[in-house]
């Protein structure tokens, strides 16, 4: 669906040159919802308007279903723009204008019927759950509500790609899961892909099918958002899921690998996913093998319906026989993290 290759993105000024985007290659598939996550001032919002050309970038170059924008002349570009629609963080409504007339809007600018219009704006309304409100003004609408308006005028034109700059990023937590739940619901219905900027890991967790993670204008982590959740391999990305996923070991825990004697054992973490989580393996690997297995740490989540846990273990017995041990479980598809010390943690795969 997009195909994104080595943009770039240059602020020029007398004073200073900024490096907003440096060499981002993105591909994006059809139908899916594609995060982008990254602090403030990591190129998030820069790169998703550069999507749709509304920043130029300085070189790469930008495909939508093989069309590449960044060679069109300036009537093709504004009609591949009606293919794609845009939410605002700050929601973009004109105060003067009903519900009803904003949703309107891009299909009087299109040059839409007012009948076909009228039955157009109708059915959005219905469709993001406002049909109620279709006569009240922003000023009367709640946060949640505004970026209602906001999504079905986005939808107006029948748009193939929805992009979403920090849409909920204003939003209380109860209005950003309903919005979360109606662009997971537009998407299916009606066949988008939907490309999501956010700097909140909730949000990537709840929605997203795959991530990058962005940081000083560089990509540097993306893939499915289970896999990212599960082994994070920039300390910016572990920071983010740390708010959600706490990574760090309890203090005592930490004092006894600190402590730790190679002859008595091996300190492990173990990340399970999926069916995995409600399989014996530890009950099957301390038969197996005649160890002990001590559970010092552990926790699970959810990420998108799919179980995510992780347990910290001594295990304890013969040298051998714990080694053992350690390739059966990864040769059961779990994730083992040798933990000799938390001042050297090194993924086992």
């Amino acid at each position: 669906m997009i195909n994104i290759k080595n943009l770039s993105k240059k602020y020029e000024s007398e004073n200073d040159n900024t490096m907003a985007l440096k060499d981002v290659n993105l591909n994006i598939k059809k139908g899916e919802i594609f995060g982008i996550i990254g602090p403030s001032g990591a190129g998030k919002s820069t790169l998703i308007r550069t999507i749709n050309l509304l920043e130029e970038p300085t070189k790469g170059k930008i495909k939508i279903k093989d069309k590449d924008l960044t060679n069109m002349t300036s009537e093709n570009l504004r009609k591949k723009r009606k293919e794609i629609g845009m939410i605002f963080q700050d929601f973009n409504l004109l105060s003067s204008r009903t519900v009803f007339k904003n949703v309107s809007l891009p299909l009087e600018i299109s040059g839409v019927n007012k009948r076909h219009r009228n039955k157009k704006v109708d059915k959005l309304l219905d469709l993001v759950g406002l049909s109620e409100k279709a006569d009240s003004y922003p000023a009367n609408l709640s946060g949640g509500q505004k970026q209602r308006v906001g999504i079905a005028r986005a939808l107006a034109n029948d748009p193939e790609l929805l992009l979403s700059d920090e849409a909920t990023s204003s939003l209380d937590p109860e209005s950003t899961s309903e919005i979360l739940d109606l662009l997971a619901k537009i998407r299916l219905e009606l066949d988008l892909t939907i490309v999501l900027i956010t700097h909140e890991m909730e949000v990537i967790k709840e929605i997203c099918d795959r991530v990058a993670v962005i940081e000083n204008g560089e990509i540097v982590e993306k893939g499915n958002v289970i896999d990212i959740f599960s082994r994070p391999q920039k300390d910016i990305t572990k920071r983010f899921i740390k708010n959600i996923i706490d990574f760090e070991l309890p203090p005592k825990v930490k004092e006894n690998l600190y402590n730790f004697n190679n002859k008595n054992g091996e300190f492990i973490r173990v990340n399970f996913i999926g069916e995995l989580t409600h399989q014996p393996l530890i009950s099957n690997v301390i038969k197996k093998y005649g160890i002990n297995a001590n559970i010092l740490y552990g926790n699970i989540d959810e990420i998108q319906d799919t179980p995510f846990g992780t347990l910290v273990l001594k295990l304890e017995g013969d040298y051998k026989k714990v080694e053992e041990s350690i390739f059966y479980l990864k040769g059961k598809g779990l994730l083992v993290e040798v933990l000799e010390d938390e001042r050297v943690n090194k993924f086992v795969s």
